[in-house]
């Protein structure tokens, strides 16, 4: 418990030192609002009231939080970090719930003020933040995954990017053309955007989809983490 919380410290204060990771967790809510106040027109039926709020939601969940992801274990491997508390003895689920603990928490106040800007009720306000913090846990385990083969903080960028933007523009296609919409049902990203475009559906298949995920993506990290961790 003590390598965990100082990991989610450690990781908290070099978040503050991080720019482009921290501008990940604020430009994408503030876009949000600046579109909703300025551009959602109310009386212009092609334009839903929260369509920019779930469109940039879905975004960070399903783009923003990979690249930082990456990015963050990137930079642990690439400063030495990551050998240091893999020889020290840090397991693997020590380091997750760490270092993904801390992005999680991070992607839940963010989570939370994508809420807020849509003025949801009660219950849409339940489901979407419960398919955007399991969402996110996906997204982070991917990420901090990918971040593990990059030499440096600028290679995970080039690493997760073109991971990021299949994961996080699938479901955008999807809703244009039907077949790529069935072999879309599998990601948690296609999973969220279901929800926050249309709250009445129901959250079982949902959070079983993105369970799946973040059960796979579980086991790609801890194999990456035994292998790729002493050679960072």
């Amino acid at each position: 418990m003590r390598s965990i919380k100082a990991i989610f410290t450690k990781q908290a204060k070099d978040m503050f030192k991080n720019p482009s990771v921290l501008v990940m967790f604020i430009v994408f809510p503030a876009v949000a609002l600046i579109m909703t106040s300025f551009v959602t027109i109310p009386e212009n039926e092609y334009y839903s009231e929260n369509m920019f709020v779930t469109m940039m939601a879905s975004i960070f969940v399903g783009m923003g939080l990979i690249t930082s992801a990456s990015g963050v274990i990137a930079e642990d491997m690439e400063r030495k970090s990551l050998r240091f508390l893999v020889i020290a003895g840090v397991k693997p689920h020590q380091y997750l719930l760490g270092t993904g603990g801390f992005l999680l928490f991070a992607g839940t106040v963010t989570s939370v003020v994508f809420a807020l800007i849509g003025g949801f009720s009660g219950m849409e306000t339940v489901k979407f933040l419960t398919v955007m913090i399991t969402g996110a846990a996906a997204s982070i385990l991917l990420g901090l995954t990918i971040g593990m083969f990059a030499k440096n903080a600028q290679a995970a960028g080039g690493l997760s990017m073109p991971v990021a933007v299949i994961v996080g523009f699938t479901p955008m296609i999807a809703g244009f053309n039907e077949t790529v919409e069935k072999a879309a049902g599998v990601l948690y990203t296609q999973q969220i955007n279901v929800i926050v475009n249309d709250f009445s559906e129901n959250l079982v298949k949902p959070l079983l989809v993105i369970a799946g995920n973040i059960a796979v993506f579980t086991v790609l990290f801890v194999i990456a983490y035994k292998k790729k961790g002493l050679k960072g």
